[in-house]
C-alpha cells in the first residue's frame, strides 16, 4: 500500500491518507475473504484515492469480496458490481450496477449554442438546465422522445447550435430519484 518508507514512523505522525492506508493494510494482513471498507477515501487526496482503489480492484480480482460504504457515488458506479442504496436506514434498491442505472428512462442532450447563455432557454416540452460556460442541458424520456426531436425543439427557439453531446443518467441521478421517491 505504499507505506514502506513509513515503516519506522509512529502512527500519529502519519497524514490522514496514510492512516487510511494503514487501516486497510491492517484489515488485509490476515488475507480475509471479505473486506469491509467504510468510507475509505473520505478526506484523502486524489492520488492516494487512485492508489487505494487500484489496490482494492486488484484484491477483488484475486477473489476478495469487497463491501464498501461511500458517499462518493462516482466511485461506487465505477467500482461496484452490485449497489445497495440506503435512505434513512431503509434499503430502497439493491441490484447489479447496470440494472440500477437502467431504472431511469431519461437522457440529457447538452447544447452549446453559438452565443453563450447565462440562463437556460425554455424549450417546449422539455426540462432545461443551465451548464457552465454558457451551455445548457435538455432532459428527455427515451421512450417518448428522441435526440432529433430535442434538436428540433431547440432550433425552434431560434438558437444556433455550436456543439452537442449526450449523457446517460449516472448513479447520482438514480440515487436522487430513488431517495426522493422514498421521502415522498
Amino acid at each position: 500500500l505504499g507505506l514502506g518508507d513509513k515503516a519506522e514512523a509512529y502512527v500519529r505522525q502519519l497524514s490522514g491518507g496514510m492512516k487510511r492506508r494503514l487501516m486497510v493494510a491492517k484489515a488485509m494482513v490476515h488475507n480475509p475473504p471479505v473486506l469491509i471498507l467504510d468510507e475509505p477515501t473520505a478526506g484523502v487526496d486524489v492520488e492516494l484515492r487512485r492508489q487505494l482503489w487500484a489496490y482494492v480492484v486488484e484484491l477483488n480480482r484475486k477473489g476478495v469480496t469487497i463491501v464498501l460504504t461511500t458517499h462518493y457515488l462516482e466511485e461506487a458506479q465505477e467500482l461496484c458490481d452490485q449497489i445497495a442504496i440506503v435512505n434513512r436506514g431503509e434499503v430502497v434498491a439493491c441490484e447489479p450496477t447496470a440494472t440500477l442505472l437502467k431504472r431511469l428512462d431519461t437522457r440529457n442532450v447538452v447544447v452549446t449554442p453559438e452565443e453563450p447563455l447565462m440562463v437556460a432557454p425554455e424549450v417546449a416540452g422539455f426540462e432545461t438546465k443551465a451548464r457552465p460556460g454558457g451551455a445548457f442541458s435538455v432532459t428527455y424520456r427515451t421512450g417518448q422522445s428522441s435526440v432529433e426531436q430535442v434538436l428540433a425543439a431547440v432550433r425552434a427557439t431560434g438558437l444556433h447550435i455550436k456543439d452537442i453531446s449526450t449523457e446517460d443518467p449516472d448513479l447520482e441521478d438514480v440515487f436522487v430519484s430513488l431517495t426522493s421517491k422514498a421521502a415522498a
